[in-house]
């Protein structure tokens, strides 16, 4: 199966020219051809192609078809570059210091990614690309590769596929990469999974906002960066970053030191680096990379919330109180079941009615009167997304309440979850993903 659709843009590895690729590379349209296979994708990748890592991230943000198997190749052949995690408040330069790094390592001959996660679009969920705009000084330079990402809607500060784009950008050779969390604050602390050394970043007078960020992002630093260094309160900021260290714990073999830069004019830009240094060569291995998960799962969404009712005459008197409205009812007669559907903003509630005492759901009522039966998810259905889900949750020990991916009513493939394994509900899983089987649908027990 070909990756995404992607097409072969003939001799991948003599596309690549000489101030072609830039710090933005534009995936141009390409001739038509067969697709491109997982490991076609990846030679063209480390051959240096950047519109095939281009379109390979695409593929692996998105979720697209074969990205899954294509993400398991760049894996394979990751090199293990050095990843150093960016993160701190909004306006602390965070961006201009990603800058500065990024030029300092390719003076040194490494390659650098740069992924850089910006707050999503109100109106597109895009990325607002504002790091684009303080990053214009790679033109033409195909050792650096930047990439800007939404985040959409992800809490940390990190995209929720960050860990994979990384794993892709390792492929294709890159020595350095530099990441960039969104800048919201004390919540962005996932960065620190991710990356092998994190840094802080800081301005003067932050004052009391240190103690506020203290549960935080502080809480996570290798380094302290005290940027715009230059301005007043300096001195106090960094007695308030001492103050909160000598309240916590540190490690015997190292204390994150604290580092004065003015990124705007490079200054204090070399001692970061030898800190960096110092620090990795301490803790080789002290902050390893997240674990991946083994494919890149769909995203999940409530799809419905299952009540088992006696009656669902008597009980949709209260949801009609509410004003929601029963858009659909329907007999499944193999289960022995009568099922009503009511919207409820982006999700449903579902009643479930049994048409005999002997049914599933008749059990259910006689063990535990009427309440909650199951929370079904709903999961993107496009390309292997329900099977790679499936396999892993059976890999990992997880205890299924079915034995293999079944077809519903309307089309749709689900399996369920065994409360055991979820702290007490069933827990559907549903694809809406086209059936390529007889429909057979059963709810466990």
């Amino acid at each position: 199966m070909g990756v995404g659709g992607a097409k072969r843009p003939g001799n991948c590895a003599n596309r690549t020219q000489t101030g072609k690729g830039g710090i933005i590379a534009h995936v141009a349209p390409v001739e038509p051809d067969r697709p491109f296979s997982p490991a076609e994708l990846l030679a063209c990748i480390r051959a240096g192609d950047p519109r095939a890592l281009a379109r390979a991230i695409s593929l692996v943000e998105d979720r697209a078809p074969g990205a899954t198997k294509l993400l398991a190749a760049c894996r394979a052949a990751s090199r293990h570059a050095l990843r150093i995690g960016i993160t701190g408040p909004p306006g602390a330069g965070k961006s201009t210091l990603v800058d500065r790094l990024a030029h300092k390592f390719r003076e040194q001959g490494k390659t650098v990614g740069i992924l850089a996660i910006d707050p999503s679009s109100p109106y597109t969920g895009g990325a607002l690309l504002g790091d684009r705009i303080r990053l214009q000084g790679f033109a033409g330079d195909e050792g650096v590769y930047f990439r800007s990402m939404a985040s959409r809607g992800a809490t940390g500060g990190l995209a929720a596929t960050a860990s994979a784009v990384c794993d892709v950008m390792e492929a294709a050779g890159r020595d350095i990469l530099l990441i960039e969390t969104v800048g919201v604050g004390q919540s962005e602390v996932e960065v620190a999974a991710l990356a092998a050394v994190t840094l802080v970043v800081l301005v003067p007078g932050m004052g009391d906002e240190v103690q506020s960020l203290k549960a935080g992002i502080l809480e996570i630093a290798d380094l302290f960066v005290l940027n715009k260094a230059d301005l007043d309160g300096a001195d106090r900021t960094e007695s308030e970053i001492l103050a909160m260290q000598s309240l916590t714990p540190q490690p015997a073999t190292w204390q994150p030191p604290i580092v004065r830069t003015i990124a705007t004019t490079g200054q204090g830009i070399d001692a970061l680096l030898d800190h960096i240094g110092r620090f990795t060569a301490l803790h080789p291995t002290s902050r390893p990379k997240a674990t991946a998960p083994p494919a890149i799962l769909p995203e999940q969404k409530l799809d419905h919330i299952g009540i088992a009712v006696r009656s669902i005459a008597a009980a949709k008197t209260f949801y009609t109180a509410l004003g929601l409205t029963i858009t659909h009812e329907e007999t499944i007669e193999h289960e022995q079941v009568k099922t009503a559907m009511l919207p409820l903003g982006e999700t449903r509630i579902e009643l479930l009615e049994p048409t005999t005492e002997d049914s599933i759901i008749g059990r259910f009522l006689a063990r535990r009167g009427e309440g909650m039966h199951h929370i079904a998810l709903r999961i993107d259905g496009k390309d292997d997304g329900i099977e790679a889900l499936f396999n892993r949750l059976h890999t990992e020990g997880v205890r299924l309440a079915s034995d293999r991916i079944r077809i519903g009513a309307g089309g749709h493939r689900y399996f369920f979850v065994h409360p055991e394994s979820t702290g007490g509900v069933l827990i559907e899983i549903v694809s809406n993903h086209a059936p390529h089987e007889t429909p057979a649908e059963a709810i466990p027990e």
